[in-house]
């Protein structure tokens, strides 16, 4: 079989016939490697590559496929995991110097999730340092390129997995998400990408048990394949005080035959206070009239009111990085990232008042997203609010002609929603004039997942279907 083919083939299809015995592990996994020796050296996406033992893993699994038997749903699936996430013996740096020969002796709880369900570890994906910007690179391995235009940024920090997918490096990569750092590479680079409920995927081991901003989630190059590994990751863990159970089956079946007929739908170009490029905001609007024009929606411009979003993402992002990363200053202040240094220092002098405010605002946002979802189903925007910069800039200076204050002022589209503690789904929407992808961010109830899930996988299936005809 081709080699091409292999490498962009869905994960759920090279997992069902790696078990039809149609196709062996090891014959994936080879071609995976020839397409990496290929083409990371150009995007430098891959920062670790564990060739051998991914190899052995092949061999296991393909020897246990011919002896039969059950197997996980992911069997001889090669996975590439976010250098945020540690692996047991294998290296994990976070992006940091602090960590840079570091390699931890346990596995995160979705490394292990994913193994046993017979995935094969096949590498770790570059990070901004401690995950830390939405512009994928560090001291330790550099810049990570867009594989559409190397000269451009993948965005992050969740960059190295969604450059690794659109790359053809692997049919799925973890991805974790704050304000937006899965969502936004999964824009940048046209993938899709999940941000989950919290709580319904663990995201342990980590020192803050009860933070809830910040969760993993699946990444792949479709829908179909979001849901399958979500159906993996997802599911309780009792290290961690708020998981929530999960019932895998209902997401693989959400996508199997998707309709949201009746559903009504909200679209915002802003959520009220983002900064936007027009032509994002139009390529988005675009898509999102498919849900009436296309797929039986009713579709609304309306939002929940958000505005306090940036003075409360501000802080609870300067207060977390603060608790976990403040006790790396003294020794370390002059090799870290600026943006980095800049963020903690302002969390050593938020008071507890400011802190305690923060969280205030931040019920009264939830609550007023809970009430937006009494009445609608779905509520639709653009993924990022600008198309992929180059990769010399760390941060874009303007967006839609509005001064950016901040590295993080620009990603107001995404980290809005994660103040809502609802869950999220980046797809693939349209092109940018210069050919850039550019992604569109849906939105669902808590909990709501298989749901979302579906409307994602018919809005994909309609964009396909328009996008042939035209």
């Amino acid at each position: 079989m081709d080699i091409l083919e292999l490498c962009y083939m869905p994960a759920n299809v090279l997992a069902s016939r790696i078990q039809t015995r149609e196709i062996s592990p090891v014959e994936v996994l080879d071609a995976l490697l020839t397409r990496i020796e290929q083409i990371n050296p150009a995007i430098n996406a891959i920062v670790t590559l564990s060739a051998d033992s991914a190899r052995e893993a092949a061999k296991l699994a393909e020897a246990a496929v011919r002896r039969g038997g059950r197997v996980g749903a992911l069997h001889g699936v090669p996975i590439l995991v976010k250098d945020l996430t540690m692996t047991a013996g294998m290296r994990t740096t976070f992006g940091s110097e602090i960590y840079a020969n570091h390699v931890p002796t346990e596995d995160a709880s979705v490394v292990e999730r994913l193994k046993n369900a017979g995935a094969i570890i096949l590498g770790k994906t570059n990070t901004p340092e401690f995950g830390s910007g939405a512009n994928t690179f560090n001291n330790v391995f550099g810049v990570t390129r867009n594989p559409w235009n190397p000269a451009l940024t993948p965005a992050g920090s969740s960059g190295g997995s969604a450059a690794a997918l659109a790359a053809g490096l692997a049919p799925l990569a973890t991805g974790s998400d704050l304000g937006g750092s899965l969502r936004t590479p999964a824009s940048f680079c046209g993938v899709v990408g999940l941000r989950p409920t919290p709580g319904r995927i663990s995201n342990y081991p980590t020192p803050m048990l009860w933070e809830q901003l910040s969760v993993n989630g699946p990444m792949a190059r479709n829908v179909a394949d979001v849901a399958l590994m979500f159906s993996v990751m997802a599911g309780p863990d009792e290290r961690l005080p708020f998981s929530t159970s999960a019932n895998p089956g209902e997401f693989t079946r959400a996508v199997q035959r998707p309709s949201v007929k009746g559903a009504k739908v909200a679209w915002s170009a802003d959520l009220g206070f983002a900064p936007m490029d027009e032509e994002v905001s139009d390529i988005c609007l675009n898509a999102a009239r498919l849900f009436s024009r296309e797929l039986g929606c009713t579709l609304n411009s309306a939002a929940p009111d958000l505005h306090e979003a940036p003075e409360v993402f501000q802080t609870l992002r300067a207060y977390g990085m603060a608790t976990g990363l403040a006790q790396y200053l003294p020794q370390w202040h002059d090799k870290m990232q600026p943006n980095l240094v800049g963020n903690i220092e302002r969390g050593l002098k938020l008071s507890a008042l400011e802190v305690g405010q923060a969280n205030v605002a931040l019920g009264v946002l939830w609550q007023r997203a809970r009430l937006f979802f009494e009445e609608y189903d779905f509520l639709v925007t653009p993924a990022a609010s600008t198309t992929p910069f180059p990769v010399e800039t760390v941060s874009p200076p303007y967006v839609g002609g509005r001064k950016m204050e901040t590295y993080v002022d620009w990603l107001g589209i995404t980290y809005g929603i994660t103040l809502t503690g609802l869950p999220a789904i980046v797809v693939p929407c349209g092109r940018s004039s210069t050919g850039m992808p550019v992604g569109l961010q849906i939105v669902g109830r808590r909990m709501g997942e298989a749901t979302l899930l579906r409307a994602a996988a018919a809005f994909e299936q309609a964009n396909k279907q328009v996008a042939t005809q035209s």
